[in-house]
């Protein structure tokens, strides 16, 4: 078998019916997949990024957006009117941060070190392990039905039920 010969069986085959054509037919969704596989990983993932980054902001706790919610929810009891409400808190929010422990064997000492990690750019921030909301101390509600003992008996339950608030602790005034 001369050059010309193996040339000539090489132009039947990829012409014929076993060539190169008939294999791209054969195997095109296969191509189509593999091509949609490699463009969906190559495409920038914006949204994920910003779902982390919204997980990682801590949420502040806000009184008078809380008064607010309370305030009007307790609104839509059937005779209390609109609700004024005033909370009193026992502290502030805070975050009870991580620490690393070591203890010393020889004289039952120990020693705790916040930990820290580093942002970049030479920043470092505490690693928080947990938020604690704050503790209401007292709850003021202030409206036209709270003359009205069933009313002030569902608005005393509500309030308790929302702040953990005793029944002791939460008063209730008849307002204009």
């Amino acid at each position: 078998m001369n050059g010309r010969e193996a040339v000539g069986r090489l132009q039947k085959r990829l012409s014929g019916r076993s060539g190169l054509s008939s294999r791209l037919k054969k195997y095109k969704w296969v191509g189509l997949v593999l091509l949609v596989g490699l463009l969906l990983l190559a495409w920038p993932a914006g949204k994920e990024n910003q779902a982390e980054t919204a997980a990682e902001t801590p949420q502040t706790f806000d009184l008078a957006a809380t008064e607010a919610r309370l305030s009007e929810a307790l609104s839509q009891i059937r005779g209390a009117g609109e609700v004024t409400v005033v909370l009193t808190l026992a502290g502030g929010p805070r975050q009870v941060l991580a620490q690393d422990v070591d203890q010393a064997a020889e004289r039952g000492q120990e020693r705790r070190e916040t930990v820290v990690v580093s942002r970049g750019s030479g920043g470092q921030e505490a690693v928080a392990v947990q938020e604690v909301s704050p503790e209401y101390q007292g709850a003021l509600l202030v409206c036209p039905g709270g003359g009205d003992p069933t009313v002030r008996l569902q608005l005393t339950q509500a309030v308790a039920a929302l702040t953990g608030l005793g029944a002791d602790k939460i008063s209730i005034s008849e307002g204009k």
